[in-house]
C-alpha cells in the first residue's frame, strides 16, 4: 500500500485526536463544536468544526475508512491544494443542507461527523474513476465505482424521506455531493459556472 498523501493522513489524525479530546473533555465540547441549528446553540465556526467530531467508535472508523479508501487517491490526483478546496467544499456545503433542513422541518439535534465530506469525494471517485470496482463492506458485493455513487446516493434520498428524523444527517450526506459535484464543474468551467481562462 502507498504511503498516504499528506492531507488525507492529517484529517485521519485530527479526527482521531479530536475525538479522544472530546471524550476526555465532556459534552460542553460538543456543545461549542458540533452543528447546531441557527437560532440554538449555533456559532458559525460550527460550519467547519462538525466534520471533525464523532458520535461514537464506530462512526469515526467508517468515516475513515472511507477518507482512506476515496481521499488517498484523489488527494494524489489533484495534489494537497485541489484536494483541500475539494472537501472544504463538500464539507460546507453538507452544513448548508443540514442548517436548512433544520430550519425548514425545525430540527433541534446537533449534526457531527465528517460524512457529508466523504460523500463529496465518493461522488468524485465515482466521477473520476467510473470503471473502478468497488467491494463495499455492506453489502460485500463488487460493483463498479459509478454504480456504488448512484446506489448509496439512492439510498441516501429513500432513507432522507422515510427516516428524516432518524438520528443520521442523510440530507447533509446529499449536501456533501452537491457542493463536490459543484465544484468538479466549477473547475471544468461547466454551467452553472462560467467558462474559466
Amino acid at each position: 500500500m502507498p504511503p498516504l498523501p499528506p492531507v488525507t493522513q492529517a484529517l485521519m489524525l485530527i479526527n482521531v485526536a479530536v475525538f479522544c479530546l472530546g471524550f476526555f473533555l465532556g459534552p460542553w465540547f460538543g456543545q461549542l463544536f458540533a452543528l447546531w441549528p441557527i437560532g440554538g446553540n449555533f456559532l458559525p465556526w460550527q460550519v467547519v468544526t462538525y466534520a471533525f467530531l464523532h458520535g461514537d467508535v464506530a462512526h469515526l472508523f467508517f468515516n475513515m475508512l472511507g477518507l482512506w479508501m476515496f481521499g488517498a487517491e484523489l488527494e494524489r490526483l489533484w495534489g494537497t491544494r485541489r484536494f483541500i478546496q475539494f472537501f472544504a467544499a463538500s464539507v460546507l456545503a453538507a452544513a448548508a443542507a443540514q442548517l436548512l433542513l433544520a430550519a425548514l422541518m425545525g430540527y433541534g439535534n446537533p449534526t457531527v461527523g465528517a460524512s457529508g465530506g466523504l460523500f463529496g469525494l465518493l461522488l468524485a471517485f465515482g466521477l473520476l474513476f467510473p470503471e473502478r470496482i468497488i467491494m463495499p463492506l455492506f453489502p460485500p458485493i463488487p460493483m463498479k465505482a459509478r454504480t456504488f455513487v448512484m446506489v448509496f446516493g439512492a439510498i441516501e434520498l429513500a432513507l432522507g424521506f422515510y427516516s428524516p428524523g432518524g438520528g443520521v444527517a442523510h440530507f447533509a450526506h446529499l449536501g456533501g455531493m452537491l457542493g463536490g459535484w459543484l465544484m468538479i464543474r466549477y473547475w471544468r468551467g461547466q454551467a452553472p459556472f462560467g467558462r474559466r481562462r
